[in-house]
């Protein structure tokens, strides 16, 4: 029997309503659904910290930030310039630096200088606003010895020192 159906030709016409035949299904809301399913929002903007006591040496300065949430990060855009009392400070050189932790050593710095930071966390979806800016300052240089100016005696000294530094430097520590 089944052989016989099988080679009869059978036309068959189906019948559809022409409403049917024209309709356009709007799959854009589904689209974006999906899409978003798979991303990740981009970072909030990182919290950089205060200056560490002994965080800066005359040439370097250990800057540390974090993140008070949980988003995902691929890695920081940490920026700064010199800090500067002239009018023309928006045209201090920017410097960036791209670091994976939340934790940098800048080096290369002028001594006893204030320098302005801020940092901005980056992920596929985007980059973060930069957090607020925070000034941190180099440990001033040493102070050279005026040999010419040494005098003693049996139960004093008398050494004078003058300062490299540009700022001026709160006090000085003499070790015999």
């Amino acid at each position: 029997r089944l052989e016989e159906f099988l080679k009869k030709e059978v036309d068959l016409k189906l019948s559809t309503l022409p409403d049917f035949e024209e309709r356009v299904i709007d799959v854009s809301e589904v689209e974006q659904l999906m899409n978003s399913i798979n991303t990740i929002p981009a970072p909030c903007a990182p919290v950089i910290n205060p200056q560490a006591p002994n965080a800066a040496t005359g040439t370097s300065l250990r800057v540390c930030w974090g993140l008070f949430s949980d988003d995902t990060v691929e890695s920081y855009q940490l920026c700064y310039k010199p800090v500067s009392n002239e009018t023309h400070s928006d045209e201090q050189a920017e410097q960036t630096v791209k670091v994976k932790e939340t934790y940098c050593t800048i080096t290369n710095l002028l001594p006893n200088t204030q320098y302005e930071f801020w940092v901005s966390a980056s992920n596929a979806s985007g980059t973060s606003p930069p957090s607020e800016k925070a000034v941190y300052v180099t440990a001033p240089s040493p102070p050279v010895i005026i040999s010419k100016k040494i005098r003693s005696c049996e139960n004093a000294a008398l050494v004078c020192w003058e300062s490299r530094d540009i700022n001026p430097v709160d006090s000085y520590m003499v070790e015999l």
